[in-house]
C-alpha cells in the first residue's frame, strides 16, 4: 500500500511538471529593453517595440511576445522580477550591474542610433587634460553608476571622487553647465558630444580627454530561456530588423541586430569586476 502511494505521488508530480512545461511553452516570451541616457520618448517607442517583438515571435515560432521599453534601471528591474523575461537589450552599465544577479549570457549586439555610451569625453574651457580637471568642478549626468565610470570609462586613470561633482539630470544641461562657466569640466558621452559639435557658439569648450571605445549594447539571454530557444533566436537576430521590421527597429533607435558572444564583452566585464 505504501509503495502504491509512492507511485501515485510520483505520477502526480510528473503530471504537474508536464503541465507547467506545457503552460510555459504556450506563454508569450517577454523581452526587456533598457536604454539608459538615450534620446527618445518611452511612450512613443513602445508601439514600435511591440511590432519588433511580434516579428521576432513570428520568426522564432513563439506563441507570442511581450516587449517592454524602459529608460530607468530601477523600473526595468521591477519588470524583470515580475515578468521573468527570456531576453533583454541593455545599456552597457545596466548589463554589467545585472550580469551576475540574473546570470545573463550575451547572444547578440545592437547598433543603436543616438543612444551614446560608446565613448566618453572630458570637455573643458580651461583645463588641458584629465589631470587638469582633477580637483575641479565636474558636471555629468552619468554619475548614477560610479563603478562603471571609475572602472570602465576612466579605466583606473581617475575616479569621480577626484572631482567636485555636480550631478545634472539632463544631457544638454551638462553641456550648459560648462558653457555658462558654472563648472570647469564636464563628462559627456558620444551622443552629447554630437550635440556639442552642432552648437554654433561653443565659447572655447573642447575635448581634453577621451575614453577607449566601448562595445555596443548587448542582447542577453536570461537563465529562464531554454537552450534551444536561445540558440534559434541568436541565429535569427540578423533578420529582426530586415524588411518589415526595419521601420519598427529604427523607431526604437535600433539600426541593426547581430549575433555575439560573451568573449566580445570579456574585457569590460573584467574591468567592472565582481
Amino acid at each position: 500500500m505504501r509503495l502504491i502511494c509512492v507511485y501515485r505521488a510520483l505520477a502526480a508530480g510528473a503530471f504537474f511538471f508536464l503541465l507547467r512545461s506545457a503552460l510555459a511553452a504556450d506563454s508569450p516570451v517577454a523581452i526587456v529593453v533598457l536604454k539608459e541616457h538615450g534620446v527618445g520618448n518611452q511612450a512613443l517607442a513602445q508601439p514600435y517595440l511591440d511590432r519588433m517583438v511580434a516579428l521576432a515571435a513570428k520568426q522564432n515560432g513563439w506563441p507570442g511576445a511581450n516587449g517592454k521599453y524602459f529608460t530607468s534601471r530601477s523600473v526595468a528591474d521591477a519588470f524583470i522580477k515580475s515578468a521573468r523575461p527570456h531576453y533583454g537589450i541593455l545599456s552597457l552599465p545596466a548589463f554589467l550591474a545585472m550580469r551576475e544577479p540574473y546570470h545573463l549570457d550575451v547572444i547578440g549586439k545592437v547598433a543603436v542610433s543616438l543612444a551614446g555610451g560608446r565613448r566618453y569625453y572630458l570637455i573643458s574651457k580651461t583645463a588641458d587634460d584629465l589631470k587638469g580637471c582633477k580637483g575641479k568642478t565636474l558636471a555629468t549626468d552619468h554619475a548614477d553608476d560610479p563603478r562603471f565610470i571609475d572602472r570602465v570609462v576612466f579605466d583606473g586613470q581617475a575616479a569621480l571622487a577626484d572631482f567636485t561633482l555636480v550631478q545634472t539630470q539632463r544631457p544638454l544641461q551638462t553641456i550648459k553647465e560648462l558653457l555658462t562657466d558654472k563648472v570647469q569640466c564636464a563628462l559627456i558621452d558620444d551622443a552629447q558630444k554630437d550635440q556639442l559639435d552642432h552648437l554654433e557658439d561653443k565659447d572655447g569648450a573642447r575635448t581634453v580627454w577621451q575614453s577607449a571605445e566601448l562595445p555596443p549594447m548587448p542582447v542577453v539571454a536570461f537563465s529562464v530561456a531554454p537552450a534551444a530557444e536561445r540558440e534559434k533566436f541568436k541565429h535569427n537576430l540578423d533578420a529582426v530588423c530586415n524588411d518589415e521590421g526595419k521601420s519598427a527597429c529604427a523607431e526604437v533607435g535600433i539600426d541593426d541586430l547581430t549575433g555575439a558572444d560573451d568573449d566580445e564583452y570579456a574585457a569590460i566585464v573584467k574591468a567592472y569586476g565582481k
